[in-house]
């Protein structure tokens, strides 16, 4: 005879819930925001300078702005193992070297 499946309790899912939100971590750190800082500052100096007219500065500030700097601010990381946890085999001694 199969056997009947249970519905875990409210309690059960409950602590599944706040281990799992024990390992999710926020990607960007301080020197994200500070590229992606940068990277708006770029921007608008590259629209205020095409509002005066300059057609070969403005285009590179904002290429710079939009292809580079808003990218690097994405990728870069401020810890080189912070997206590594405990569920990926990450031991406490892995992430202290």
């Amino acid at each position: 005879m199969a056997k009947k499946a249970t519905k875990p309790s409210a309690r059960a899912a409950a602590k599944v819930a706040a281990d799992r939100h024990d390992e999710i971590r926020w990607p960007f750190g301080t020197k994200n925001y500070l590229v992606f800082a940068l990277a708006l500052v770029v921007i608008v100096i590259g629209y205020v300078t095409l509002g005066y007219g300059s057609m070969t500065l403005a285009p590179v500030l904002l290429v710079l702005g939009y292809c580079v700097l808003i990218p690097v601010a994405i990728v870069i990381r401020s810890q080189p193992d912070e997206s590594r946890t405990a569920a990926e085999g990450a031991t406490s001694s892995d992430v202290s070297e």
